[in-house]
């Protein structure tokens, strides 16, 4: 049986959209989400952030690897590295202390990031006490 042109370019039309949607199904797999922020001033006026994170960790080359604190146009004010895989303990909190917001900073944002798709995901976006 001859394929025509037409059967073809549906045949393509198929084809691509197979590929679209495994593409989207993959970028949205092993996101990392902020579940919860507990923040505090310290008594020197810097700010400890406990952060609650889920993420579908496979082991050392597929974890939540980091989360941060950004300000809101995005500067980032720090960097809590997650140093190992959390297979078996889901969700889970990590806590970071010490952290200097700039004056006039009164929002922040919370991010994570997992070792393959980085950044993604549920963020969280909160007041800072005492500001």
């Amino acid at each position: 049986m001859a394929v025509t042109p037409r059967g073809r370019a549906l045949a393509r039309a198929v084809a691509c959209a197979a590929i679209l949607s495994l593409s989207a199904a993959m970028s949205l797999a092993g996101e990392v989400d902020v579940e919860a922020v507990d923040v505090s001033r310290e008594a020197d006026g810097t700010y400890r952030f406990d952060v609650t994170v889920a993420h579908a960790d496979e082991g050392w080359d597929h974890y939540a690897d980091r989360w941060e604190v950004l300000s809101e146009d995005g500067t980032v004010l720090a960097t809590r590295v997650l140093a190992h895989p959390h297979v078996d303990e889901q969700p889970f909190t990590r806590s970071l202390g010490g952290i200097t917001v700039p004056a006039g900073v009164t929002h922040v944002v919370v991010r994570a990031r997992d070792s393959v798709h980085g950044h993604g995901g549920n963020e969280v976006r909160l007041a800072l006490p005492d500001r």
